[in-house]
């Protein structure tokens, strides 16, 4: 069994998008391969929609699908764990999910998160984008286990909803990572509040990987992966091209956080009471 150690060494891939979703995976495949020859981190994470665009015809099963049977391969050739960004799945009764996967170093399927929250806005002067046109939405939480640290799954929307953060915190996660794409209207406002509001909230890290900048795709992201740390500061940052972004995580920052600022023993449970734990 594999000590527990409070550093780990998280690498972000920072990803393009093109229509061509076979050359989308092996791109991905590809940058991990680097990011292993290069860094050796022990997770790494991919985006939202890294394979595809988010449409029907791209959906296929997990785990039995091309996307999963490669990250599967990924994994165990590179004896990482790998959060696998998030594809669109063809789920029961031919309803399609925004899916992340989560694989071990043995190439199993760990986990799968179903994202919660469609992001359906219409933002008069800026971007219409109904998700809920296109996706079923998810009702499960996703914690995974990484060498004794609980890492908390969500996707892109699910960052806005401070409620289900509060509720990986609960149920003792030291860590939420977030595939995610948001876009030119809300990236430049939000992005980086919403990071550093859940990382304070909670204090706890808060990870986003985000698909690389292409204005001239039908959905433009923001880019900017980011990890921040549970004082809500922002420890790496990407800009908006693709790139690997790579750090060490020390686990023991959040312990001494959560001491120093002890607002969840004080909390006022006899007037509010958010103390709900996830399923």
């Amino acid at each position: 069994m594999r000590k527990v150690s409070n550093i780990m060494r998280l690498a972000l891939l920072q990803l393009s998008l093109s229509r061509d979703k076979a050359a989308n995976v092996l791109n991905a495949i590809s940058k991990i391969e680097m990011a292993v020859e290069e860094h050796n981190p022990r997770l790494i994470t991919l985006p939202e929609c890294f394979n595809c665009p988010c449409h029907r015809k791209y959906a296929e099963h997990i785990p039995d699908g091309y996307t999963s049977q490669q990250l599967s391969k990924a994994a165990l050739d590179n004896q990482i764990y790998l959060i696998g960004g998030t594809i669109p799945e063809l789920g029961d009764n031919n309803a399609i999910y925004n899916t992340c996967t989560v694989w071990g170093p043995n190439g199993e399927l760990l986990a799968k998160h179903r994202k919660m929250h469609l992001f359906d806005i219409d933002i008069k002067g800026g971007i219409r984008f109904m998700e809920s046109e296109m996706m079923s939405a998810g009702n499960d939480f996703t914690i995974i286990n990484v060498d004794g640290h609980k890492i908390g799954i969500g996707i892109c929307y699910d960052i806005r909803f401070e409620e289900m953060a509060r509720l990986y915190r609960n149920n003792g996660c030291e860590m939420i990572i977030y595939p995610a794409a948001f876009n030119m209207t809300t990236g430049p406002l939000h992005w980086e509040l919403l990071q550093r509001a859940r990382a304070n909230d909670n204090q706890l890290f808060v990870v986003t990987a985000s698909l690389a900048r292409d204005h001239s795709a039908e959905y433009v992201s923001y880019g900017h992966s980011m990890i921040v740390d549970p004082w809500a500061k922002v420890q790496k940052t990407a800009d908006e091209h693709e790139q690997i972004l790579v750090d060490d995580i020390d686990f023991s920052l959040v312990e001494q956080v959560r001491q120093q600022i002890p607002v969840f023993s004080q909390r006022r449970l006899d007037l509010y009471s958010t103390e709900k734990k996830s399923k």
